[in-house]
C-alpha cells in the first residue's frame, strides 16, 4: 500500500503524501539525534555487563519499548524536541573517575568472559562492579571506565579515546569519583589530600563534568552528601577550590576558555602520571590542543603541547620558568613541576607613578627616538616554533664581558651588558670568560611592555614628529590630541621597558642560532630606568634550539 502511494499520481495521494512521515523518516531522524551526541566509542551495557560499540547500542535502542513509541508517535512531523530527550535519557553514561591501584581488568579481561559481572572475584575486578552497580543505581544504562573501555592493543582506538576523553566527561549524564584511599566514614579534607588529587588525568576529570559524585573506599557518598550533584554543594567545591587555588564557580563551571595559560599549566604542575607521555595528554581538551598522542616520546610529548600553545597563542609565559632545560627546545622545561613558581613580575606602574616616569622620559627623549622605539617593538611578530626552534621576539641585550667575581661562589658570574650596566647570577652550567662565545640577555615580555594599547603603529604623520606650534595646536586642536596621545602612549611603552626584568640568557651558536643557559634560576636584572635610547633597544626575533 505505501509503495502504492509513492508511486501514484493521484492528486489527492500526491496530497497525503505530503502530510504523510514514513517511519523510515522519523528513524533517520533519530539516527541524526543520536549522532550529535558525544559518546565514547564503547560502553559497559551495566544490565548485562557487555562491552558494547555505537552499533550494538543502536541495535538495543531499536528494541525497546522507547524507540518504537518514538516512532509511531510521528505520523504527521519530525519533532527533534521530542526526539532528543528520549535519546539522551536512553545513551546517558556514566564515566568512572580513579586512581589506577594495579592491573585493572582491561578491554581483553572483559571480553573473555564476556560480562564485568563474570570477572574473576578480585578487589580491581569488584572496584569495577561497584561502579556499574552504583551507574544502574542512578537509573543509567550505561558506564564508561579507562581501564575496560579502551582497547590499548589498537594505537588507533587509544589515540581517538585520549583526544576524545575530555569531551566524554563534559557529555556525561554524570561522572562518579571513587576515593580508594578515604576510609568511612569520610571527613572534610580527606578529598584534598587524597591519592586522586595527585594524579594527572583526574584534573580533566574534575574541571569537565556537570554532574560529579564523589565516593568513600564504602562507595558511600562524601561527608554523607547525598545532593543531586557534588558540584552543587558549597561545601565539597570550597574543598577543592582551597586546594587547587581557584574558584568554586570556575570549578563549577569550568570551560578551557576560563583560564590562561599560565594558571592551567600551574593546575597541572602539581600532578604525577605513570607514563610521561600522560603528563601532556592528560592537558589535550583543558588546552583545546590538537597534538597527537604517540607513546614512546616520552617527555617530548610536553614539548609538542608547549610548542602548540605558543605557536596558536603566541604566548611566551611558558617561557617565565627555572629549572632544568627540555632536550626538546632550551626554552621549554624538562618537566612541568616547574608552572607551581611564581615567576617575577615589575610592579604595576599606574597612576602618578607612570605619570612621573613618563614627565622624566619627555624631557629626555624627542618624540623621533621615542616613535623609533615604539615602532620598532611593536613591529616585532607574535612568538612561534618551526620544527622545534622557537622564533622568539625580544628585545636583546649584549653581554660585553663575562667574568667570575674575586671570593664569589664558584657558581657566580658577573656580566657587563650593553644597556644594562653590570648583571650578577648563578648557575652551575660552565661558562667560557674568554670571550669565544657571544651571549645575550633577552627581554621576551613584549605584550606587557606594549600593554593595553600596544599593537597600534605610530604613522609618519608630520603633526607627531616635530614639536607643535602653539598657533597650530590651537587651530587644529584634533592633531594636538593625536599628536600627545601617540607620544604619551610611546613613552608609556617605554616606561614599561625601563622597569627591572625576568632575562633569560642565551648563547649564540655556531650557525646564528641560540641556546638558553643559565636556566636554574631566575636571572632579574635592575632594567634601565629612564636611561634609555634608540641605540640600546635592539629588538630582534631570534631563532632558539
Amino acid at each position: 500500500m505505501l509503495h502504492r502511494m509513492e508511486q501514484s499520481h493521484d492528486p489527492a495521494i500526491i496530497q497525503l503524501r505530503k502530510t504523510y512521515i514514513s517511519p523510515s523518516d522519523t528513524i533517520a531522524a533519530i539516527g541524526s539525534v543520536v549522532s550529535e551526541i558525544c559518546c565514547p566509542l564503547v560502553v559497559i551495557d551495566v544490565a548485562t555487563g557487555h562491552l558494547c560499540d555505537e552499533t550494538e547500542r543502536m541495535r538495543i535502542f531499536k528494541a525497546d519499548p522507547r524507540f518504537k513509541e518514538l516512532v509511531s508517535s510521528m505520523t504527521k512531523k519530525v519533532d527533534k524536541t521530542l526526539i532528543r530527550p528520549v535519546v539522551e535519557r536512553f545513551f546517558g553514561y556514566a564515566m568512572f573517575s580513579h586512581a589506577w591501584q594495579g592491573n585493572e581488568p582491561s578491554f581483553q579481561d572483559v571480553n573473555l568472559v564476556r560480562s564485568v559481572w563474570d570477572l574473576p572475584d578480585t578487589p580491581l575486578n569488584n572496584k569495577l562492579r561497584a561502579f556499574c552497580q552504583e551507574t544502574r543505581r542512578l537509573g543509567y544504562n550505561w558506564a564508561w571506565s579507562d581501564t575496560c573501555c579502551i582497547d590499548k592493543s589498537t594505537s588507533s582506538v587509544l589515540n581517538q579515546s585520549l583526544t576524545s576523553m575530555y569531551k566524554w566527561y563534559a557529555n556525561s549524564a554524570a561522572t562518579l569519583v571513587f576515593l580508594a584511599g578515604v576510609t568511612h566514614p569520610s571527613k572534610p579534607g580527606d578529598l584534598a589530600r587524597s591519592l586522586w588529587m595527585t594524579r594527572a588525568w583526574t584534573l580533566q576529570e574534575l574541571l569537565s563534568p556537570e554532574v560529579i559524585f564523589f565516593y568513600d573506599s564504602e562507595w558511600k557518598p562524601y561527608i554523607g552528601n547525598t545532593g543531586v550533584n557534588h558540584k552543587k554543594s558549597p561545601e565539597i567545591m570550597q574543598e577543592l577550590a582551597d586546594a587547587i587555588k581557584i574558584s568554586p564557580g570556575t570549578i563549577v563551571t569550568f570551560s578551557p576558555d576560563d583560564l590562561g595559560v599560565r594558571e592551567k599549566l600551574r593546575l597541572a604542575s602539581t600532578r604525577n602520571a605513570k607514563f610521561d607521555e600522560d603528563v601532556a595528554y592528560s592537558l589535550i581538551g583543558i588546552f583545546k590542543s590538537d597534538i597527537r598522542p604517540h607513546y614512546g616520546e616520552g617527555t617530548d610529548a610536553l614539548g609538542h603541547l608547549l610548542e602548540e600553545i605558543v605557536t596558536r597563542t603566541g604566548e611566551v609565559t611558558v617561557l617565565a620558568w627555572s629549572g632544568k632545560p627540555s632536550s626538546y627546545n632550551s626554552c621549554l622545561p624538562a618537566s612541568i613541576s616547574v608552572y607551581s613558581q611564581i615567576p617575577y613580575n615589575p610592579p604595576s606602574l599606574e597612576g602618578t607613578e607612570m605619570e612621573s616616569r613618563v614627565t622624566k622620559l619627555r624631557v629626555k627623549l624627542p618624540r623621533e627616538e621615542a616613535r623609533t622605539i615604539y615602532n620598532n617593538i611593536n613591529r616585532l611578530s607574535p612568538a612561534r616554533f618551526a620544527a622545534r626552534r622557537l622564533h622568539l621576539s625580544c628585545i636583546i641585550f649584549p653581554v660585553r664581558s663575562l667574568e667570575k667575581p674575586c671570593g664569589g661562589d664558584e657558581k657566580s658570574y658577573r656580566a657587563r651588558v650593553s644597556g644594562l650596566g653590570q648583571v650578577e647570577f648563578t648557575t652551575a652550567d660552565q661558562l667560557s670568560l674568554n670571550g669565544i662565545q657571544n651571549f645575550v640577555f633577552a627581554h621576551p615580555w613584549i605584550d606587557y611592555i606594549r600593554g593595553p594599547n600596544g599593537g597600534v603603529t605610530w604613522g609618519g604623520d608630520s603633526e607627531s614628529d616635530t614639536d607643535s606650534d602653539p598657533d597650530e595646536v590651537a587651530s587644529s586642536p584634533a592633531a594636538a590630541t593625536t599628536q600627545v596621545d601617540n607620544y604619551t602612549r610611546a613613552l608609556e611603552m617605554i616606561a614599561r621597558l625601563g622597569q627591572p626584568f625576568n632575562a633569560l640568557l642565551l648563547v649564540q651558536q655556531s650557525n646564528g642560532t641560540y641556546k638558553r643557559v643559565a636556566a636554574e634560576r631566575e636571572i632579574v636584572v635592575s632594567g634601565l630606568g629612564t636611561n634609555i635610547t634608540s641605540k640600546n633597544i635592539r629588538a630582534k626575533v631570534l631563532e632558539i634550539l
